[in-house]
């Protein structure tokens, strides 16, 4: 009998009172392949916390996997020595949230973490700001982003309102690995610690002052009344509707139609299963519904309602700005209106991810704004913006962004914010308007001061076991032998985040590097292609940057090299 067999026995024997866990892995009893997928591993507690497909297993999200990594958390909790713990507990529209939810909440209680829970869905920014005003010791979100309806996940916050940071997450891995799955796990009854304090619910005014923090971030709200906006609205069935709508009404925003079939939280997403605002194929009944009422724009939150996507109305037709282009769209606003406000800070910081378009680099060194750079994950932000306050230069953050349509304006939360990006969306468009110019026109102009910069992604899927080693052997393979070029053009260098090493011509030395999975290659005409495995889902992505002089040419170099990278991938 293999190991993945055993385990599945356990699980039958130890779930025996389970009735829903019964018919799930009784389902699966002659599927020998299935078996090993579900049983073959754990999933892994990393500094984005869980993630998986839904279902019964070692490798899949449920109760007892939550159980366990909560108890994991409050183990390392209480080994802090802190006293009167507690913790903050949000959750999205998914299918099990709101039931994962309450089970952490359990778990947290009966070891003695006070618990302060969300009465319904709220966008994931919002538990970072209940971390950190409550004063938690921690805090989880139960999401799984705009992965697809089968997933979900467990997220887990520092007491400065991060995503925890690696040694946290290998201090709570750890715990977690220390815990037995079914008899290691301590839970109190719900109504009980609810009766006793141990859980609280977040009263309605606690989410009106995080909504007022949010409003706080608008610079020239008056434009938004003024320019008489016809706005389009899609939360693709998550947990932004409220939100955004009502900062929509608090701008004077009176023109917002919503998605009919994407108004309410569902987690089947049924009218797209994989609710990501970065693919066209989900803003699809958000930009019909655009046509049919002649709206100057669209914007979409992911289920979560961490990322926001958008879509303009430009000499009739409209089109999808990327992340990177609203990021640039952002910065510069952001820029442009608070030198002419005269509330520019003495020193201005913006940060971006290392993957994000450099011509942010640009703008900012225009506006005299320092911009630095981080590794992929708002956690890396949230750092800059703490080590700022520690110098009590809190107020000099002004932006940060990344590609994958991740912004935040504030230091009021320590992850990218939906509703805060909403609010800036819709007062540049409105803004904009108002010169008689969309979106599309500004960035435009920016590139006519910049040149053309072409930024795209591409996204190679490897799922189950087979692919997280397919995955590693990839960049093993580009590790020790990187291309000579790309679609002709010389590759000049070669960066290697995870060892710190530059190959130029030959000859390798260190550099200093971030530490992550991550190869960039540096080419001819300063263009870049990054290549990195995805922290949260079972692929590997590569970025590419191009500097051009025209958009036709970066469209051909774009084309040429997304066909060099594809089979650079997959050989």
């Amino acid at each position: 009998m293999t190991r993945e067999e055993t385990l599945y026995r356990l699980w039958l024997e130890k779930t025996a009172q389970d009735t829903e866990a019964q018919q799930d892995l009784i389902a699966i009893q002659s599927d020998p392949e299935e078996i090993k997928e579900r049983f073959y591993r754990e999933l892994s507690f990393g500094t984005a916390g869980l993630r998986g497909i839904l279902g019964m297993g070692t490798n899949r999200m449920n109760c007892y996997v939550v159980g366990r990594a909560t108890q994991g958390l409050a183990k390392y909790v209480l080994s802090t020595g802190v006293k009167n713990p507690s913790a903050s507990i949000a959750y999205d529209s998914r299918n099990c949230s709101e039931q994962f939810a309450r089970h952490a909440a359990c778990v947290f209680a009966a070891n003695g973490v006070k618990v302060y829970l969300y009465q319904e869905l709220m966008p994931t920014p919002a538990l970072s700001y209940a971390v950190r005003e409550l004063g938690c010791d921690t805090g989880v979100v139960i999401t799984a982003s705009h992965n697809p309806a089968a997933y979900n996940g467990f997220k887990a916050y520092d007491p400065t309102g991060c995503q925890i940071g690696t040694e946290i997450a290998d201090r709570v891995q750890q715990e977690i690995l220390g815990t037995d799955l079914f008899d290691g796990v301590h839970c109190a009854d719900f109504d009980k610690a609810l009766e006793d304090g141990m859980i609280q619910y977040i009263p309605a005014s606690f989410v009106e002052q995080y909504l007022d923090r949010v409003y706080a971030q608008s610079l020239e709200p008056q434009v938004c009344a003024k320019a008489g906006l016809k706005l389009v609205y899609t939360p693709l069935n998550g947990a932004g509707n409220k939100a955004v709508r009502h900062m929509f009404k608090r701008l004077g925003i009176k023109d917002v139609k919503v998605v009919p079939e994407q108004e309410h939280p569902d987690g089947n997403f049924p009218t797209c299963p994989y609710p990501n605002p970065e693919s066209p194929a989900a803003l699809e009944l958000g930009l019909r519904l655009c046509e049919e009422t002649g709206a100057d724009i669209l914007l979409a939150t992911d289920p979560d309602c961490d990322r926001v996507a958008t879509a303009v109305l430009h000499e009739g037709k409209y089109r999808i700005l990327s992340g990177n282009e609203l990021g640039i769209l952002m910065l510069d606003y952001i820029c442009r209106t608070r030198k002419k406000l005269g509330k520019m800070p003495e020193h201005p910081v913006a940060i971006r991810s290392l993957v994000s378009s450099a011509m942010t680099d640009k703008v900012a060194e225009r506006y005299g704004v320092e911009l630095r750079k981080v590794l992929t994950g708002f956690k890396y932000v949230g750092e800059v913006i703490a080590g700022l306050e520690a110098e009590h230069r809190g107020d000099s953050f002004i932006f940060a962004f990344e590609e994958s349509c991740g912004y935040l304006s504030g230091g009021y939360v320590r992850d990218k914010d939906g509703v805060d990006a909403c609010l800036l969306v819709a007062e540049l468009a409105s803004a904009a308007k108002l010169e008689g110019k969309t979106l599309a026109d500004w960035l435009e102009e920016l590139y006519q001061k910049h040149g053309v910069w072409r930024s795209d992604v591409d996204n190679f899927i490897f799922e189950g076991a087979s692919g997280m080693q397919a995955m590693a052997d990839i960049m093993e393979r580009l590790r020790n032998h990187p291309p000579a070029d790309l679609a002709g053009d010389e590759v000049v260098s070669v960066l290697d985040y995870q060892t710190g090493r530059e190959i130029s011509k030959g000859q390798s030395r260190g550099v200093k590097l971030p530490f992550t999975n991550m190869i960039e290659l540096r080419l001819e005409n300063n263009n870049t292609i990054l290549v990195r495995p995805s922290g949260t889902e079972p692929k590997i992505k590569v970025y590419y940057t191009i500097i051009a002089q025209s958009h036709a040419q970066a469209a051909d170099v774009a084309q040429a090299y997304r066909k060099a990278g594809k089979s650079l991938i997959q050989g």
